[in-house]
């Protein structure tokens, strides 16, 4: 399994006393008329800059796919981040990780990155949510987020060297997953969808493996992850 090299790239349940959503903005009301994928898709066609934003994130997930689909949080996190890459899972990070992710994505958003003039040419067209807006994302994202396991809580930490190749290469990409998460049957899918997730980040299309990109053996990091499984 190849090492997740982009540096661009950029569950748990909620506490109690979470309030409800408030009621839909004027913003997110007429994205939600629309379609804001194709509309981010239109856009990056027209982009000279679209392959990179096509890239941040492979297409495996649909806003039908989200948890709590139809939820105002839910709603909101496709119209604003579907505008710069494609949708990110809420699992792929932790409930404590989630709100930096987010306020380090609003600047991006409104064309002041650290990357100057071509983040306002990255970001041309594209609206930041309002402060109301942001928390109601990230709420709904640390709602649905992975449950955080440290690496060295995990069977056979620092003893073999099947625990340190899946620690290396998942983290490089999203929260450490606990490996009974999945079934001893399902843990072979899940490793090659996410092998497909870091060819599509980390290759232009066409292109050919790196020889001096960290290499990690799949079957090695499968076997790990059956032996610790839910049967």
């Amino acid at each position: 399994m190849r090492a997740c090299l982009i540096a661009f790239v950029l569950a748990v349940s909620a506490p109690a006393g979470w309030a409800a959503e408030p009621p839909a903005s004027k913003a997110e009301a007429q994205a939600a008329a629309g379609d804001p994928v194709a509309a981010a898709r239109a856009r990056w066609e027209r982009s000279p800059h679209g392959e990179v934003l096509r890239r941040i994130i492979p297409p495996n997930l649909t806003p039908a796919q989200l948890p709590e689909p139809q939820s105002r949080g839910a709603h909101l996190t496709v119209a604003y981040c579907v505008q710069c890459h494609n949708l990110a899972p809420p699992a792929m990070h932790d409930a404590d990780k989630w709100p930096s992710i987010v306020e380090r994505m609003l600047p991006r958003m409104q064309g002041r990155g650290n990357r100057g003039e071509l983040m306002q040419e990255l970001m041309a067209g594209v609206r930041a949510p309002s402060a109301e807006e942001t928390q109601v994302i990230i709420a709904y994202l640390r709602r649905h987020a992975q449950k955080r396991v440290e690496a060295d809580a995990l069977p056979e930490a620092n003893a073999s060297r099947a625990w340190a190749s899946f620690t290396h290469a998942c983290a490089q990409c999203h929260t450490l997953p606990d490996p009974r998460r999945h079934t001893r049957a399902a843990w072979p899918g899940v490793v090659a969808r996410m092998e497909r997730n870091m060819e599509w980040m980390n290759r232009v299309v066409g292109s050919k493996r790196d020889p001096r990109e960290p290499q990690y053996d799949s079957a090695e990091i499968v076997a790990y992850l059956r032996r610790h499984a839910r049967p």
